[in-house]
């Protein structure tokens, strides 16, 4: 019974996400209140207070849901021998975070975080933004070290300055298609972009 208690409280957090990230995106996070959200799950609003103690942290945890973290996308790649080769670990994450944010919960939770999310209360959507880009960075300029480590980044390129070209590339194409989702696809486009640039950066192997 309590393992089905657990499960049951597990499905109905989800669904007040489900509902939240529908209503942010209808309505903006600062004009949404928890009532709202209750109602779109067709719940009370005393089942969000025993899930989340406000809306900052509702917003919080939604957002989670959604994080990319560097390394947990090349954790994800299964190929063989990736460790040697960090210039395609980078290559690889690049696709799937890009197949990722191509499913709609993920453009949309995004989209409520850039266009949707005002300045209140303990909400700061700018400070959220720049732990994500920092997180990222710090994870690149990792990846692009152990590269030059190794001999495979050119001799001219620093490991942070391969690691922030690639960064303003992701982040100034991913403000692009967030504006208009439906006109490009966010991998077709990027991909050629990623790899463009990790073979500026190599060393030629020739």
């Amino acid at each position: 019974m309590a393992r089905r208690t657990k499960a049951e409280a597990a499905a109905t957090r989800e669904a007040l996400l489900d509902a939240a990230e529908a209503v942010f995106f209808e309505k903006g996070v600062a004009r949404a209140s928890l009532e709202q959200i209750a109602r779109q799950a067709g719940m009370t609003r005393g089942a969000v207070y025993w899930h989340f103690r406000n809306k900052a942290d509702l917003f919080r945890a939604l957002l989670a849901r959604v994080r990319l973290p560097f390394q947990e996308l090349v954790d994800e790649i299964d190929a063989p021998g990736l460790d040697a080769m960090p210039l395609e670990a980078v290559r690889l994450a690049c696709q799937r975070g890009f197949a990722r944010l191509e499913r709609p919960e993920y453009r949309r939770v995004y989209a409520i975080l850039i266009h949707r999310c005002e300045f209140f209360s303990d909400i700061d959507p700018i400070t959220m933004q720049n732990e994500m880009a920092e997180e990222s960075l710090g994870a690149l300029v990792d990846y692009f070290t152990d590269a030059a480590a190794r001999g495979q980044l050119r001799d001219d390129v620093a490991p942070d300055m391969a690691a922030g070209l690639l960064q303003s590339c992701l982040g100034g194409l991913f403000h692009d298609w967030l504006r208009s989702p439906e006109a490009f696809s966010i991998e077709a486009r990027g991909m050629p972009m990623v790899e463009t640039l990790l073979k500026l950066v190599a060393r030629d192997s020739g």
